[in-house]
């Protein structure tokens, strides 16, 4: 009897063993609430009435494990309309949770709620939610950290700790503000006026020092740190001084590992990178600026810093301890020049997946899209305060030659999934209207675009090529290029016009790095390729918030394929109406 009674323990202990190790193994279902609201906020001196979510800023931290399901209730009590866009999240058939306002939804209005919901799926590394409305994002952000499965681990040696920067960018006014006046005006608008590192400007900056983030290691550790480049408008160099990075991911997708003293990101990108703490016990500067590629334009020169510090240096005496002071001066780091498009350019090609991968090597559509700016020529019914652009006009941008316009009464994911007339046009063009020297002198007549909404169709399962061809008009310029709802290979970029003839040898097919956003070099092109394997309207614009605003952007309207399994779900009964 005491042996069968033995037994049936054991096995009572395997079974809730394995159910336990079940669990652990299990995804999870997450549930968050984020209150989008106006919050006392004071940065370079001054207190601003900024919009935050949950009073924080920057915003919460997710964390989720790969194949676990976010839902997040976004309820409005600010007093602009909202969106909140999960970057880099894939979305499989969940486009209605994407995000970008007008785009896979209409606004949640001030008083109103929606909750998003959306499984992780394939997905590890470093993501970060932010607003897709006006210029909201500029503090309303947040990182999303995909650690492996249960069970799973790194292709990388474990980590001692993890720390996730998030380089933001700040204004002394209301950015709501100083994107009105910009439309208003049809000039460029105020450059901002301090890069932040998580929400603190840092030690160069008035007002600022008390707030400065510190970032521990130990002698010996090997650490992670997790960096997004989440300023508006800004791509930045970062670096920190005296020690060697070791960039391990991006966009939350693996990388063959490679060293380096500079980080270069688009905003919208971001970069995971190993730290190890080999240098004399001290505390070390990590810095971020801007890396500008525009020509004759004003861009924030600041510099933002947070403090690597070394265990051992925290405290110099029982007194500093107290006050929570140290005496060691941080050591800077040699930051690139600000248009060192040669330092940019190293980094952005040091990339590669971490073995061979599929790339599709049969093409169903071949496309070729110019990003760039232009210049309105002044309505003849504005005044000429309406019109202070260059020689009296307005800013614009656009994708051949097409500035896109947000509809404003129905989502373009309504209509197309709906069969609605008159929201959109899926005419977008394949190639430029009419092609030209696009990185030379480019003759005025082709500065002005038209504008639109319009989408270009793809069929369920095509292979798409994209070359991203960056112009000359008004300025060259290094663009962050991002697709919603895909994860793309980067088999190539250069300077000058893209030859096919010529670059087409220059393409990695073997081991391209994935990405979600390409940084498009200043006069020159990137070439991106992707399967068209979930269904819905995915934008694909510049990650730089002021050209998207004067319009450089386009969208996918992606069709269903076959069954359930290759169709978009039907929209939620709470998504916000016009």
């Amino acid at each position: 009897m005491e042996a069968l009674s033995s037994i049936f323990l054991l096995g009572l202990c395997l079974l809730l063993a394995s159910s336990a190790m079940s669990t652990l193994a299990d995804p999870k279902a997450h549930h968050h609430e984020f209150v989008i609201q106006a919050t006392p906020v004071k940065r370079l001196c001054k207190i601003h009435n900024s919009i935050t979510v949950n009073g924080q800023y920057p915003g919460p931290t997710l964390v989720v494990n790969n194949g676990d399901t976010l839902v997040v209730k976004v309820t409005n009590k600010a007093r602009y309309n909202v969106t909140i866009h999960w970057h880099g999240i894939r979305q499989m058939r969940t486009g209605w949770a994407d995000g970008p306002e007008f785009v896979t939804q209409c606004p949640i209005r001030p008083g109103g709620s929606y909750t998003y919901r959306f499984t992780i799926q394939g997905q590890e590394g470093t993501l970060w939610w932010h607003a897709h409305s006006s210029w909201l994002r500029a503090t309303v952000y947040g990182a999303l950290i995909i650690h492996p499965k249960q069970g799973d681990s790194y292709p990388f040696t474990k980590p001692n700790r993890q720390a996730t920067l998030l380089l933001g960018e700040w204004w002394d006014a209301n950015p709501i503000d100083v994107l009105k006046r910009a439309t208003q005006t049809g000039a460029a608008p105020n450059v901002s006026d301090a890069y932040t590192i998580n929400g603190q400007p840092g030690d160069l900056y008035n007002c600022s020092k008390k707030g400065t983030v510190v970032v521990p290691i130990d002698s010996g550790e090997t650490n992670l740190l997790r960096v997004i480049n989440a300023a508006l408008n800004q791509p930045l160099f970062f670096s920190v001084a005296n020690h060697k990075l070791t960039v391990v991911g991006a966009d939350a997708s693996y990388t063959k590992p490679f060293t380096t003293k500079v980080l270069m990101l688009g905003p919208g990108q971001t970069t995971d990178v190993l730290i190890t703490g080999d240098q004399p016990p001290s505390r070390y500067y990590l810095a971020a600026r801007a890396y500008f590629s525009a020509q004759n334009a004003p861009f924030d020169n600041t510099t933002t810093t947070a403090i690597l510090e070394y265990k051992s240096v925290r405290c110099n005496s029982t007194a500093n301890c107290k006050k929570g002071k140290t005496v060691i001066k941080p050591i800077m780091p040699q930051l690139p020049a600000f248009n060192d498009t040669n330092t940019a350019s190293a980094f952005t090609k040091s990339f590669r997946s971490p073995r061979k991968v599929e790339v599709p090597t049969e093409i169903d559509q071949n496309l070729f899209f110019t990003i760039g700016l232009g210049l309105n020529k002044c309505p003849k019914h504005f005044r000429s305060r309406r019109c202070q652009g260059p020689n009296g006009t307005r800013f614009t941008a656009s994708m051949n030659n097409v500035s896109f316009v947000l509809p404003k009464n129905m989502s373009i994911l309504q209509a197309h999934q709906q069969n609605i007339a008159g929201v959109y046009t899926a005419d977008f063009p394949a190639n430029p209207p009419q092609k030209f020297d696009y990185t030379g002198n480019v003759s005025r007549s082709l500065w002005q675009p038209s504008s639109g909404t319009r989408g270009y169709k793809l069929k369920y399962g095509s292979r798409v090529q994209v070359v991203l061809q960056d112009t000359s008009i008004v300025t060259p310029e290094n663009h962050p290029v991002h697709l919603h709802g895909y994860d793309f290979y980067i088999l190539a970029e250069g300077f000058g016009n893209f030859n096919p003839k010529t670059d087409t040898k220059k393409f990695n097919l073997v081991d391209p790095p994935m990405r979600n956003t390409v940084a498009v070099p200043a006069n020159g092109w990137a070439v991106i390729r992707f399967v068209a394997d979930n269904p819905g309207a995915w934008i694909m614009h510049c990650h730089l918030d002021v050209h998207i605003n004067w319009g450089l952007a386009m969208v996918f309207l992606v069709d269903n394929g076959v069954g359930k399994l290759q169709s978009i779900e039907p929209p939620p009964a709470d998504l916000p109406l016009c």
